[in-house]
């Protein structure tokens, strides 16, 4: 059996009036959010999975501090391959009314709104000239679907497909893989083979924010302004990763190695590999609770040049045409910091910290052939975040998040030191009103705000165009309430 098992006490009902001050404060951001900025619905998804609850006959609040965040337990139990060490683990050990797959999707109403927008000064009217203006949507809408199967396919080898669609139903394989678990019988030996989230020990595909200014993680996401770097440290990857942790999973590595396409599928673009390194090691604290922290390293590169041909470019265009998974040129990247997860009793604190740099070709643009303009350096910059989960009961909690990103050294001289600067704020909370083994439903709402300088949010909202002038900050809000259900 997995150590760390305990009996969970059931889950108090949450007064109708506990969620009052929450809801008041939501209503006061939806009624004035004109007095600052506002977003659409993030294509970053979180994940949980209640088909393992049903199995074996475990609440869902065994895995999770609040679905689909895991706890301690949960966190072993993954590492195990989904495995809890008794003869429920056999695939073939499930009741034949239900099968071991689950199914996500958040009905909801968001509104966003996003300022300093290049829209034309008469409406419809083109030769009328762009002017600095707000771009606001709101209205009820769906977030994407998650189709997500996992569990062993026998002793020891586990596996997860997940299946994703858009809101507007376009299919992807969010992750693919097989796991060969504790390999010569040691925990400290596990190979994960295909496409999979980075372990990251923060995960952007397990965590509590949905909107589209805070369903997504700045810091995992960012390049400088101008850079031609595709890469975010939240996205799943294809690649193998050679995985260990002690029998608590308190103590935990993993190494992995990458295509370097950002996850998609097909041939990389260059003919390079990328490494990510991490380590984090928990401890208990007492009545505070359990507390880990851990570091990570993401080494890559990224193709400058590619061999063209002018066969493939339009006929008479007097153009070429790069050659896909030709590229050559490769120059380095990297990502490296801190993270947390530590407690207060009922309080919970995410910290976390990256340095990012980016060579001076890929933060420009320039293909290692040419000669890279006077007085280039590569960019780098400092940036982090402080979430905090406050859980009233087992099925109430309070969020909040600030994030922050700073440029160090913008590539080129005569940049705006500022350019590119993010700040980000989210409030909300998530209210738990069904937690069964087979389902669960969260009431989720949320007010997030960014601060762009002079560039496109990460959101995407508005016109999805910079700002007409470079040293404006753009500042865009998502406003979302619905109702977040698996089953």
């Amino acid at each position: 059996m997995l150590r760390g098992l305990s009996i969970l006490r059931r889950p108090r009902k949450l007064p109708a009036l506990a969620s009052v001050p929450v809801f008041v404060a939501v209503a006061f951001a939806m009624l004035f959010g004109e007095l600052q900025p506002a977003y659409s619905l993030p294509i970053y998804k979180v994940r949980a999975i209640p088909a393992f609850a049903r199995k074996y006959g475990l609440p869902c609040s065994a895995c999770h501090t609040a679905w689909p965040e895991l706890n301690n337990f949960g966190q072993v139990f993954r590492d195990n391959g989904y495995q809890l060490g008794n003869d429920h683990d056999s695939p073939i050990f499930q009741n034949p009314s239900y099968f071991p797959i689950t199914f996500r999707i958040t009905p909801n109403w968001h509104r966003e709104s996003t300022n300093h927008q290049p829209v034309d000064a008469i409406a419809g009217n083109p030769s009328s000239g762009l002017v600095d203006g707000r771009v606001v949507q709101q209205g009820f809408d769906l977030s994407g679907l998650d189709i997500w199967a996992a569990g062993t396919i026998t002793k020891n080898i586990s596996f997860s497909v997940l299946p994703s669609a858009n809101s507007s139903g376009a299919f992807h394989f969010e992750n693919a893989y097989i796991r060969f678990d504790n390999l010569l019988n040691n925990s400290w030996l596990n190979v994960k083979f295909g496409k999979f989230e980075l372990d990251n020990l923060i995960s952007e595909k397990r965590f509590l924010f949905l909107s589209a200014n805070g369903g997504l993680y700045q810091n995992y996401h960012f390049v400088p302004v101008g850079d031609s770097t595709n890469f975010g440290l939240g996205d799943n990857q294809l690649g193998v990763e050679l995985e260990g942790h002690s029998d608590n999973s308190y103590r935990r590595y993993s190494v992995a190695v990458l295509s370097s396409n950002e996850g998609n599928v097909g041939l990389p673009a260059n003919r390079g590999y990328d490494t990510y390194l991490t380590f984090s090691q928990a401890f208990e604290a007492g009545r505070l609770g359990l507390e880990r922290m851990g570091v990570y390293a993401y080494v890559g590169e990224r193709p400058t040049i590619f061999q063209t041909s002018a066969a493939l470019a339009a006929a008479g265009s007097g153009t070429t045409t790069p050659i896909a998974g030709t590229g050559t040129g490769n120059k380095p990247f990297y990502r490296t910091g801190f993270s947390g997860d530590l407690f207060l009793g009922k309080l919970e604190f995410l910290p976390f910290f990256m340095h990012g740099q980016d060579s001076a070709f890929l933060a420009t643009s320039t293909a290692a052939n040419v000669p890279l303009p006077v007085g280039t350096k590569s960019a780098s910059w400092n940036g982090g975040f402080v979430e905090t989960h406050y859980y009233v009961t087992q099925q109430f909690v309070l969020l909040h998040r600030y994030e922050i990103i700073r440029m160090s050294q913008q590539a080129l001289p005569g940049t705006p030191a500022k350019l590119g600067n993010i700040d980000g704020y989210s409030v909300g909370y998530r209210w738990y009103p069904i937690m069964f083994s087979r389902a669960g439903l969260a009431w989720h709402n949320e007010y997030s705000l960014t601060r762009t300088q002079g560039a496109v949010p990460l959101s995407l909202d508005g016109v999805g165009l910079p700002p007409l002038v470079p040293t404006n900050g753009v500042w865009s809000s998502s406003i979302l309430a619905g109702f977040d259900f698996a089953f």
